[in-house]
């Protein structure tokens, strides 16, 4: 009996044991075991495609696999090395060093074809060999390399956006996890395809020009910008330096930067077209009204203001065809300091013009209250504030469409890879600016600056009637004052005239030129804006007329005594001080 019990009692040990470890402790226990044999990977959802507005690819994915390792696995690590390290060409002492660390996950080599992984998993099965594993992935691809390398933007190794298109939609591109079956063999949902309202068509006609642009001046930086102002759709957009979205390692800080949206500058004479659109909007000016220009000297505040020529009376009309700086002072001067900063801000300048792109900034515009004496004389030829590229080329398309300020956009839709679209972005007016009437005024005038008697004869293109204005500004100094000899030269401009199609916008910073006296926007952007405006519309199917007179070749053009040029003064110095840290 006492045998029989002794039994009795280590049995029901025995079996205690056994339902505590099979019943209680049965799903910890089936978990470690599991985690001995099984190789648990995520599914990742697919990267949405970028295209243009026509579908033209963008960015797309190549499937690749990445190679990783469970040190805990490894049954052979010797024997593992050899032919990992020679499949995927890795030094075999650094991969040693990687596997002997103990650690349950190693990543070995991303981005890893798919062929080669397929070979490397069929020689690993062959010769017995545990611990490596191979991870399903994508590796982004730009098929157009540098071209709209600042508006795309690209990924990181997790696949989430940096920089541009990539960062601002990244929320639509990157795909989202089907909760509901989270733990379970069920596919997530892939990102979103983005359309984007650029052309590839006329973003090459872009690129193309802006690449001769540097190999003929060597400019610093360069912008080139085409819009439609009706919709505020953005057609091209090129800035320079640049580099290439797939190797994008190499690339420096300086040529990542999308200038058009982030770099902020003095935009010198085409400003003048808000000092005007104020005077005409608020009847203080008829486009024929006289002023008098002071026959190209004014001392005003204490300090004197000169034009480039000596004008005696000009219309409105003909103080934006010959770009007087008096005059353009006197137009602001008739509605007054806090009239004209109100224009200034409701053309746009000062805020964020709201296009789906990231790290886009303010600009600079001061309130009156911290203007100089004399601020109201030179902020009209577009001293003493700062604004960006996209906002210049906003402005003028508020001329162009009839006086509507409107978001400029980048993106056109977003769709599903089945093709239903999940979000169209419409025009968004944000507000009237100026009258439709004060809108055809300034444009009148405008026509005049691209003639013979303007200041930008050179970016008439054969067969158009073409509508703009020139800039020339002398560079701010980051220590302060403003680099002698150094200026950003511009041409904003839009065609036909009479019903525009796209407005553009030329801008380049410290451009060389053969001559100094070459060296402005008329003689500079101009050319350059006629240029990619002819091949713009031959790629457009617009239809010419046959009776507007053909382009000014250059050659004549430089043979004129400049029409437009830029005085510094010592208040506009002190100004360039104070806000040299913007700048």
């Amino acid at each position: 009996m006492f045998v029989c019990a002794a039994f009795i009692g280590l049995f029901s040990i025995f079996s205690f044991r056994l339902i505590y470890l099979q019943a209680i402790k049965h799903d910890e226990y089936a978990g470690l075991a599991a985690e001995k044999h099984v190789y648990k990977q995520i599914i990742y959802a697919e990267r949405g495609m970028i295209l243009d507005a026509n579908k033209e690819v963008l960015a797309h994915n190549i499937p690749v696999e990445t190679v990783v390792a469970d040190a805990t696995h490894l049954n052979s690590t010797e024997a593992t090395v050899d032919l990992v390290s020679s499949e995927l060409r890795i030094p075999s002492g650094e991969l040693a060093e990687k596997l002997n660390s103990g650690r349950r996950y190693i990543v070995i080599k991303r981005d890893v074809p798919a062929h080669t992984a397929t070979a490397l998993r069929e020689k690993l099965r062959a010769g017995n060999l545990h611990g490596i594993y191979f991870e399903h992935d994508a590796t982004r691809i730009y098929p157009n390399g540098s071209m709209l390398c600042h508006v795309i933007g690209f990924t990181d190794f997790d696949h989430h956006g940096i920089q541009g298109v990539e960062a601002s939609m990244d929320e639509y591109l990157h795909g989202q996890e089907i909760v509901p079956y989270r733990g379970q063999e069920r596919a997530p949902r892939d990102g979103y395809q983005i359309h984007l309202t650029v052309d590839l068509g006329l973003q090459n006609i872009v690129e193309n020009e802006i690449d001769a642009a540097m190999q003929q001046y060597s400019p610093q930086k360069a912008t080139i910008i085409l819009m439609r102002p009706q919709t505020g759709e953005i057609l091209a957009m090129a800035n320079r330096p640049h580099f290439d979205l797939n190797l994008r390692s190499e690339a420096k800080p300086d040529q990542m930067k999308n200038r058009a949206i982030i770099d902020m500058m003095e935009p010198g004479s085409t400003f003048k077209i808000v000092a005007a659109a104020s005077a005409l909007n608020e009847r203080k000016m008829r486009p024929d009204s006289s002023i008098f220009c002071e026959n190209g000297l004014w001392k005003f505040g204490g300090a004197a203001l000169h034009d480039h020529r000596a004008f005696g009376y000009l219309t409105v009309r003909d103080i934006l065809i010959k770009s007087s700086n008096i005059g353009a002072a006197k137009l602001a001067l008739s509605v007054g300091e806090q009239k004209f900063y109100e224009y200034i801000r409701r053309f746009g300048f000062g805020e964020r013009t709201g296009i789906e792109l990231p790290g886009e900034i303010n600009g600079l515009i001061r309130p009156p209250q911290s203007w100089s004496k004399i601020s109201i004389t030179r902020i009209p030829m577009g001293h003493e504030i700062g604004v960006t590229p996209l906002q210049m080329t906003v402005a003028m398309a508020t001329i162009a469409n009839g006086g509507k300020l409107i978001m400029p956009r980048i993106v056109k839709s977003v769709t599903a890879a089945d093709g239903k679209t999940i979000s169209s972005l419409s025009p968004m007016v944000l507000r009237q600016v100026i009258s439709p009437e004060t809108a055809r005024e300034i444009g009148d005038a405008l026509r005049g600056v691209v003639s013979d008697a303007g200041t930008a004869a050179a970016a008439a293109v054969p067969g158009f009637t073409i509508a703009g204005k020139t800039g020339t500004a002398q560079k701010v100094n980051p220590r302060g004052g403003y680099e002698e000899g150094k200026y950003v030269v511009s041409f904003a401009g839009y065609l036909p005239a009479e019903h525009p199609e796209f407005v553009g916008l030329v801008v380049l910073d410290d451009a060389h030129t053969s001559k100094p006296e070459l060296n402005y926007g008329g003689l500079v952007a101009g050319p350059i804006f006629a240029r990619l405006a002819e091949k713009a519309a031959r790629y457009l199917d617009l239809e010419p007329h046959e009776e507007i007179r053909k382009a000014i070749p250059v050659e004549r053009v430089e043979k004129k005594l400049p029409t437009e040029r830029v005085h510094k003064t010592a208040s506009a110095e002190r100004v360039a001080l104070t806000n040299a840290s913007h700048h």
